[in-house]
């Protein structure tokens, strides 16, 4: 089955033809051929000694007596060689009889156990590995792990609301989901990734030799896979799922912790709302962070920090009336080599242990230098942390000038504050925010949707930009009653003079929801990932639009031409 094997030691050899035999039946078989062999020597030998005593002995004299012609002695030596050889293929045959009877019924129950083992080790309605065959796998690449010191991910998978179709539409049609799913995950993976369906709607994917980061983007290629209708397989809306990443060596070698670690992601993920991939965080470990785990997460992210070793990236915003690109989100990843493999593993232990400043000023500063390459037209976004501008070291002035020194005018910075952080004295927020608007950076609340206290700052804050977070986007694009949500939190920026940008747009349907709404600008993996070098292309829409089709509350809406 393609992108599965199990391992079966038994099947080896079972595969041959049935007139071969086993090793046992193929020795016997060699060695009768010996015996024949050496039967035939020892016959042609007594044949030469018989032959001779025929023709010269008292035999032969006796032949004479009786005026009987002698047979010649090649004759003779032929006759008891035949003799010979037909006598012992006769008695080899009955050897041999019951021999291969037993090596065919040992073949024939080596194959019904082989096809036995591999049912047992199948799950019967998607044809992917089940949850036995995934605690074997499991082990056997974890062992690869600890002896040689390879690294594999773990992928945990959980469907969102799969009662919902089972419940609304039939089990008939939740099956057919589930087998679609299936279907999309074998499509979306490697030859050497191999998925298991581990529940009823849960499945997990083993990705040998990958780390935390390259199973995130697999995940994410999967999931924008999901998120589309396809009308050719009877859907037509698409699936979502909640998704989380572990990866061994990094979060350790234990399969019972590297599990655990995976579904504390995939958790995470569905409590900030469903359709979406986390990779777990040890910071989000039940355990508080104090004492020594406290000073270590603090000495890492001072490493980090006073080695300068973050990697910028830039992510287009683009117009989605038109597919020119506006501007560039800044963002950045850690250097290779280091203790962290994603950048919100970084954040949240700076976060606490209290050294999130020092990693926001990092950032923007790595993000600045590499920015030369920018058109001067384009904006630039840079993320800062409601803890950092609450400091009271934070002023506008060093940022002016660090933008200043990298020829960059003020107007085209934008400044994002994120909602995923609680924020804790408002007043000096709003403040400090000010400021920075009249120094003339613009200012934006960024990932709205994704927690709690967004509807409050915009109600507080005169932002210049609303960024949606992808998660409700993503359900937007799925669910009529979420296409209101964001429809609601468009108008109300518009309302305040604010751009709404929606964020996460991954699909062709994302898109084309966008759009419908009146969203002016996007940014997401479909319109371009983040890349060390800015891409200033035009992106065209109209071709990332046919690709696919749209839900039905979708294609009722009047979708703007570019």
């Amino acid at each position: 089955m393609s992108q599965q094997t199990l391992h079966d030691p038994s099947a080896q050899g079972d595969d041959q033809p049935a007139e071969t035999g086993g090793p046992e039946l193929r020795l016997v078989r060699l060695r009768l051929t010996l015996v024949v062999a050496t039967t035939a020597m020892v016959s042609a030998l007594l044949g030469a000694i018989i032959a001779t005593i025929a023709v010269v002995g008292p035999l032969g004299e006796l032949a004479d007596a009786l005026g009987s012609v002698p047979l010649p002695p090649a004759t003779v030596l032929g006759l008891m060689v035949t003799a010979s050889a037909w006598l012992m293929l006769r008695l080899a045959h009955q050897v041999l009889r019951p021999a291969e009877e037993l090596d065919a019924a040992r073949r024939r129950y080596g194959s019904l156990y082989a096809s036995a083992l591999s049912d047992a080790l199948l799950d019967s309605l998607t044809g992917l590995g089940n949850h036995r065959a995934f605690q074997e796998e499991f082990g056997r690449q974890l062992d690869a792990v600890r002896r040689y010191g390879h690294q594999v991910a773990l992928l945990l998978i959980d469907l969102d609301d799969f009662k919902t179709i089972n419940d609304t539409a039939g089990h008939a049609v939740g099956d057919r989901a589930l087998v679609e799913v299936s279907r999309l995950l074998r499509g979306g993976l490697r030859r050497s990734d191999r998925p298991f369906r581990v529940g009823g709607d849960e499945f997990a994917v083993l990705m040998p030799g990958t780390s935390a980061d390259e199973a995130y983007m697999v995940a994410r290629r999967i999931l924008s896979s999901c998120l589309e209708p396809r009308r050719d397989s009877g859907f037509e809306r698409g699936f979502s799922f909640s998704a989380g990443i572990a990866a061994a060596s990094a979060m350790g070698t234990s399969r019972s912790d590297l599990y655990a670690r995976a579904d504390d992601a995939l958790y995470e993920c569905k409590r900030e709302g469903r359709t979406g991939i986390r990779i777990f965080d040890a910071s989000h470990d039940e355990r508080p962070l104090e004492g020594e785990r406290l000073a270590r997460a603090a000495h890492a992210v001072v490493e980090i920090v006073a080695a300068e070793s973050v990697t910028p990236l830039y992510q287009p915003i683009v117009d989605v009336g038109s597919g020119i690109v506006v501007g560039f989100e800044g963002l950045t990843k850690p250097a290779p080599g280091t203790a962290f493999g994603d950048a919100a593993s970084l954040f949240t232990l700076a976060e606490a242990s209290g050294r999130t400043a020092d990693l926001d000023w990092l950032c923007i500063r790595a993000i600045v230098a590499g920015a030369h390459a920018l058109d001067p037209t384009k904006s630039l976004s840079l993320n800062l942390s409601p803890k950092t501008v609450e400091a009271p070291e934070f002023q506008p002035q060093p940022l002016l000038g660090l933008i200043a020194r990298a020829g960059i005018s003020p107007d085209r910075i934008v400044l994002e504050i994120t909602e995923r952080q609680a924020v804790e004295n408002l007043e000096v927020l709003t403040t400090k925010l000010g400021a920075c608007r009249a120094a003339g950076l613009r200012i934006a609340i960024d990932d709205v949707g994704a927690g709690n206290s967004g509807l409050r700052l915009l109600s507080q804050i005169h932002f210049d930009i609303v960024k949606i977070d992808l998660s409700l986007v993503h359900a937007g694009a799925q669910h009529e009653a979420s296409l209101d949500v964001v429809r609601s939190l468009t108008e109300l920026a518009t309302r305040w003079g604010a751009h709404a940008v929606a964020e996460g747009v991954e699909t062709a349907g994302q898109l084309r929801m966008v759009r419908s709404i009146g969203i002016g600008h996007a940014q997401g993996y479909l319109l371009g990932r983040p890349q060390p070098e800015p891409a200033l292309r035009r992106i065209d829409l109209d071709a990332l639009l046919v690709e696919q089709g749209a839900p039905a509350f979708l294609r009722a809406l009047a979708v703007p031409a570019s």
